[in-house]
């Protein structure tokens, strides 16, 4: 005849209170660590907001100032010396300046096309030059 035996566990009546738990110094330390982290980041991220919005209308103004320069080699209207004006993009306005100076070596002129405009608060500014043959610029006629 076989006997039940019946094993008493100790551990079978486990309460989930026992089981493995974060410590309060753990959650402190993680709360730490979010508090340094976070503030960096948002940083971080106002930063490359900043960088893209001023690249972005480093790129628009550099483009204003080529289409200036081609407009004024085209209409050869750059021999006057120094010409200046206001260009709209979508809501943003460039100031643009055109000057021309001898150029020391040859008959040419250095055109220079600055352009400035701002961003968050900033004045910024590009400029292109290109060098234009004095020479070829038509002069004015005259009726016989």
């Amino acid at each position: 005849m076989k006997l039940a035996t019946r094993v008493n566990n100790s551990r079978a009546g486990v309460r989930r209170s026992d089981q493995a738990a974060f410590t309060l110094a753990e959650v402190l330390a993680a709360l730490l660590f979010l508090a340094i982290v976070i503030p960096t980041a948002v940083e971080a991220l106002h930063v490359a907001s900043l960088a893209g919005e001023v690249a972005a209308r480093k790129g628009a103004a550099a483009r204003v100032a080529d289409r200036i320069l081609n407009e004024s080699l085209v209409t050869t209207n750059w021999s006057g010396g120094t010409q200046s004006g206001t260009v709209t993009e979508g809501v943003l306005d460039f100031k643009w300046k055109l000057t021309s100076v001898t150029w020391p070596a040859d008959a040419m002129q250095l055109l220079t096309a600055a352009v400035t405009f701002s961003a968050q608060g900033k004045e910024y500014s590009v400029q292109l030059s290109t060098l234009a043959n004095a020479a070829t610029q038509p002069t004015a006629m005259t009726q016989p």
